[in-house]
Formats: structure tokens, sequence, C-alpha cells
């Protein structure tokens, strides 16, 4: 079955063993996630075809769009809100669902986009619900068609992950970011800030992304073992990241409190060395965004002042992990454990980074006899506010 686990013993015992966790299973079925969302989203050069005029319609005259979500959706909408504003050119704010309906007060020309998995999370519907009233025109991501969001949102987009029953995120995550780079290139398009023929090239450049991520699984399973056995010991981690990649620190992060207990903050890698590099010693774990985009330069800035950050790091006893670009010699020469992702556009680059992070979670909460299916005082949807 294409995206089950292969080849390395972890994966050989979870592709066998119908008990093993569900987090791991969901984990290697992100290729045919991203897939069925990307095929059942994309004909041809056409984006969102079933729902493309009522789309052209609601950003004819958009000024603002507010992304509204809660958890790894949010994290998500943190990382669309970067390709929105890159692609797009549109102003984007990211807001908790949980505060939309408290502060958040905006004109009836913005768009307010809720992002949630199953589609019944009771703060973004709440907020979705608020923007409706406000006379806001709304957009829902979901990977529910029958949940009340999706009923309730004037545009659902569907990612099609199936079914996800662990309660971390991992293959929905992963889902919503490839619906929101689609949902970019969408509005540049109908903006007129892209042609026809970049966005051909940008969903050629996507649809590679899940053969991509179903080569290096097996690797990366194998190489976030080690890693996570090199610092099973560590009970505070710092995710780094900077522009699109700071979204991932924060689901690194997520990741890792949620399924095994310990302390773990995401936060742009140029903020360390104002106060939270106080932390920094000997005990404490840094896992750094060090990829790159090398056709980008602006990508390659980024990934030179993250370099600096991690030199200090290690100047200052801390332990470094690093997720880099293959082929790049020179974050290995820093980082105490490095795993590599495939080179990709900057603005792809999340989707592939973020799951040795899923995994190097999943093996460090087992280590440490934690139940990462089902983590205490966790429920897969919270639907009561």
């Amino acid at each position: 079955m294409a995206g089950q686990p292969q080849d390395s013993p972890e994966s050989s015992r979870s592709s066998s063993s119908q008990s093993s966790p569900a987090m791991l299973r969901e984990i290697y079925e992100q290729p045919q996630a991203l897939r069925e969302t990307i095929r059942c989203n994309v004909d041809g050069n056409n984006i969102f075809p079933t729902a493309v005029q009522s789309i052209d319609s609601a950003f004819s005259e958009v000024r603002k769009i507010i992304i509204a979500a809660s958890g790894s959706s949010r994290n998500a909408g943190l990382a669309g809100e970067i390709m929105m504003e890159d692609l797009a050119g549109v102003a984007v704010d990211v807001e908790y669902s949980s505060e939309y309906c408290l502060r958040s007060t905006h004109a009836g020309d913005s768009i307010v986009v809720v992002i949630t998995q199953s589609g019944e999370t009771a703060d973004t519907i709440a907020a979705q619900r608020e923007a409706v009233r406000r006379g806001a025109k709304t957009v829902a991501i979901s990977n529910v068609t029958d949940s009340t969001i999706a009923h309730e949102a004037g545009i659902t987009l569907v990612t099609y992950a199936a079914p996800e029953c662990a309660v971390p995120a991992t293959k929905s995550f992963t889902a919503q970011l490839s619906i929101l780079y689609l949902f970019a290139l969408s509005l540049a398009h109908e903006s007129g800030r892209i042609s026809g023929e970049v966005v051909d090239s940008y969903l050629n450049r996507l649809s590679r992304v899940p053969s991509e991520i179903e080569k290096e699984l097996s690797s990366w399973d194998s190489q976030a073992a080690k890693v996570a056995r090199f610092v099973q010991d560590a009970k505070a981690f710092l995710y780094l990241g900077r522009g699109v990649h700071y979204a991932i620190a924060r689901e690194g992060a997520l990741k890792l409190k949620e399924v095994s207990y310990v302390q773990a903050e995401g936060m742009p890698a140029g903020e360390l060395r104002h106060g939270p590099n106080a932390l920094v010693d000997e005990k404490l774990v840094v896992v750094a965004l060090a990829t790159r985009d090398a056709s980008d330069s602006d990508s390659t800035l980024r990934y030179q002042k993250t370099l600096g950050v991690l030199e200090y790091v290690k100047g200052c006893g801390g332990r470094v992990i690093a997720i880099a670009a293959e082929g790049d010699r020179e974050v290995s020469q820093i980082a105490d454990r490095v795993i590599f992702v495939s080179a990709a556009p900057e603005l792809l680059l999340p989707i592939l980074e973020v799951v040795p992070l899923q995994l190097f979670a999943y093996h460090f909460a087992t280590m440490n006899g934690c139940d990462v299916d089902h983590p205490r005082h966790l429920v897969k949807a919270v639907v009561r506010e």
C-alpha cells in the first residue's frame, strides 16, 4: 500500500503490526494524503475547479485576509500567511480562534479563513460565526466535508487526508500546508501577479513533493530515532526558524510537548538573543530549521543569519539539531546532528521539513515511555470553549 512504512526496522515493525501507534502510521500516510489533496483540488492548471467561481467573486475586492485557527491548524495558518503575502501580495493576519471573537475587529471587505482538521473545533466555529455576523466572507479549510464549519462556511476547501486517529496532527497538517499553498497560488493568479505559465510550473513542483517525502521517509525515521536517542535525557527544547520556517518551528515544538510532556518552545531564530539566550547551556537542545532555497537570495540571507545564531548557541555550550537542505556542508560543521531534506523552493520546504520533526517527536516520546496516540489531557477535537 502506497504511503506505508518500508525498509527501516522501525518502519517494518509498524507496517507488520496493527497495534503500532497510529501516529507513526499516519506520518507514513502523508505522501498519499498529499497526493489526494492535490489531485482533488487541481484539475490541469485549474486550482479549486469546483469552487473557482465562488473564490473569484469573493476575492475580487479583498483588501485583507484574516486566518483564525487553533493548535497545529494555526501553525499551518502562519505558514499560509507568508505564502499569501509573498505570492499574492495581500495583507494577512493570523488570529487564535479563541481570541478572535474577543478582540479582533475588521471591515466587511475582509475575508476570514478558518482552519480546522475536524470541522468541529468550538473556538473556530465561534470565530467563523462572528466573522459572518460582522459581514465578512468566510472560507473554511477542513478535513471533514460533513462538518459544522464546512456547512456554515461561504466556501469550503477540503484536505483529503482521510481520517486521522492519533490526537497529534501529522498528515492533516501537511495537507493543510498544501491547500494553503494552492490558495496562495490561486490568489496570485487572480490578482495578475503571476501568469498561468508560472502557476503551471509551481503546480508541477508541488506535485513532486509527495514522492520526495515517500522516498526519504525510511531514512528520516532511522535518523530521527538516532537523534532522539542522542538527546533522550533533555527536558527543554528551543525550536528556531525564520520566515515561513518559524511556523514549522512552532509546529515541531508543539508536536514534541504534546506527545512527550517536555517543555518546548518555537520562536523566530533572530529572537534568541533578545532574552531566551539566558536559557542556553549544555542541558538545552536547540532544534533549528536551517534549510534554504539556493535560488532565492532572501532565503539564503535568512539561512546565513541562522547559521550565525547556531554558532552562538554552540559557543554557549548548547546542543544543536538541524534540519537542512541536501548538499549543505556548512551546517554540518556547526550542528551536533543534521537531518537533510530534498532541495525545494522556499515556500514548499515547510511541507518537507516538518516530517522529520514529527518523527523525532514520535521517537523521543516512545523512548521515554509516552503514549503518542493518546497524550494526557488531550482530545482530537476541542468541541467545548
